[in-house]
């Protein structure tokens, strides 16, 4: 029976979303595969769908109608707002306190100087949070890292734009909110340095395929099955243990070409641009756009080299990183070649591949098993992988109707909350692991509910 309703509920979100008109790529991916048996976590099957158009399509979708509303007289927007209160009167939430802060020209995403210009107050039946995590608070990210994974990264990079602060969750916790799972965090083993930064230490998370070999910072590789997108929560896990904060991805330019991408709008202009022959072109024959080239030749974390000396040179040439012995690195590429050449490979990772490559869309996607030392698929690339912040897991306990809850599990009256500032939803939806995809569906669905549930009572 909660089969079936999960299913209708799933039908009808998604009708709801086309009549907006939403739009999937129509190819699923394929990440966070695991690998750690039937029982283990990770998809068994391809179900991340991708928004056509990526973020400013979809944000395209809801900003048509706020802004109509806003031309009806339905809706106030207040940009330039800062909440630092919420204001409670006999235990119910009544409103909003904060600053005015003066308007910034500054790039999206980049950090306003924050100068107050005056203060402000707002009353209203009821008040609903949907203000994010905390990857943008390097003092909040510090404390929930430690407690989460035993010590903090010497160094890490920032996935969040500064204004994803958690600064809203301490706000709610002093109006008698409780916060839950506080330490489950969904950040990425597998960062770089992005080249045109636009805030501060800017980390762009990498989507690889399953061939690359993925080593430590002494040179040593990764156990199975922490091949390149398999299992995140794992891999940090890994190069925390191994005593360093960052770890290397040394691969051929063949593979590269195929398998190499990141994540984000700006890295992906076809999509963003809805350009589907330019998607078409780039899925049937891969090509180094120019945007990735760019971080080849001038990302601070990409070495290049002809051979491993070379590359081992350029390697240990990048700032801060603990020297890697040539001849481990050799003995770990040549013991991998050595079984690219052997169908019946006893390489755990050529069976991961093989498997990848079964699934159609992922064919010209994902390289031939093969050599990394291979002449013709050159030259050697190594990339140096930094952890990076991106989502918070917990939040703010909501119940079904989206209403925050007070310690005791009774409902904080006049507060909801949705999205990521209510860990997805219930103050942590996903328990300790995501299987990607499922972040921007569960701010779709708690906003409904919580929206639901306001219209009810106001």
């Amino acid at each position: 029976m909660g089969i079936a309703l999960r299913g209708i509920r799933v039908r009808r979100e998604k009708r709801w979303l086309r009549g907006l008109g939403w739009r999937p790529y129509p190819i699923p991916v394929w990440p966070e595969r695991g690998g750690h048996g039937a029982l283990g976590s990770g998809n068994s099957v391809p179900r991340f769908h991708v928004t056509w158009g990526t973020g400013p399509g979809l944000v395209e979708v809801f900003a048509r109608r706020v802004q109509a509303a806003v031309a009806q007289g339905a809706v106030t927007r207040l940009p330039w707002h800062r909440v630092d209160e919420l204001i409670v009167d006999g235990g119910v939430v009544t409103g909003v306190r904060g600053a005015t802060l003066e308007p910034s020209t500054h790039r999206r995403g980049a950090p306003s100087t924050g100068a107050e210009a005056g203060d402000f107050s707002l009353h209203a039946p009821a008040v609903l949070l949907a203000t994010g995590g905390v990857g943008g608070s390097p003092s909040l990210v510090r404390d929930l890292f430690t407690r989460s994974f035993g010590r903090y990264p010497d160094e890490l990079l920032c996935g969040n734009p500064a204004y994803v602060d958690g600064r809203m969750l301490a706000v709610a916790k002093r109006a008698g909110a409780h916060i839950t799972n506080e330490d489950r965090l969904w950040f990425y083993p597998d960062g770089v340095t992005n080249i045109e930064p636009i805030w501060p230490n800017h980390g762009i998370h990498v989507t690889a395929g399953p061939s690359a070999l993925w080593l430590d910072a002494t040179g040593t590789r990764f156990p199975p099955p922490l091949y390149p997108n398999f299992d995140t929560v794992g891999a940090v896990r890994h190069v925390m243990a191994s005593g360093h904060s960052y770890s290397w991805l040394v691969m051929n330019r063949e593979i590269f070409r195929k398998e190499f991408g990141m994540s984000g709008q700006e890295q992906n202009p076809a999509l963003t641009g809805k350009h589907i022959w330019q998607l078409v072109r780039g899925t049937l024959k891969p090509t180094i756009s120019p945007h990735m080239q760019d971080f080849l030749d001038r990302g601070e974390d990409f070495v290049t080299g002809h051979s491993i000396a070379e590359l081992v040179r350029g390697m240990n040439d990048v700032p801060g990183v603990t020297p890697i012995d040539v001849h481990v690195l050799e003995r770990e590429l040549r013991a991998r070649d050595a079984q690219s050449v052997n169908r019946y490979s006893k390489d755990l990772q050529f069976a991961a591949i093989r498997n990848a490559r079964r699934y159609l869309p992922d064919r010209t996607r994902i390289a031939r098993p093969g050599p990394i030392l291979d002449p013709a698929a050159g030259p050697l690339i190594a990339v140096k992988l930094h952890i990076t912040t991106r989502k918070t897991l917990g939040g703010l306990q909501t119940d079904t109707a989206g209403r925050v809850l007070q310690p005791g599990g009774d409902p904080l009256p006049g507060l909801f909350a949705a999205g990521e500032v209510s860990g997805f939803g219930g103050g942590g939806i996903h328990g300790r692991r995501s299987l990607e995809g499922t972040f921007v569906g569960g701010c779709l669905f708690t906003g409904r509910v919580a929206g639901r549930s306001i219209a009810s009572v106001s």
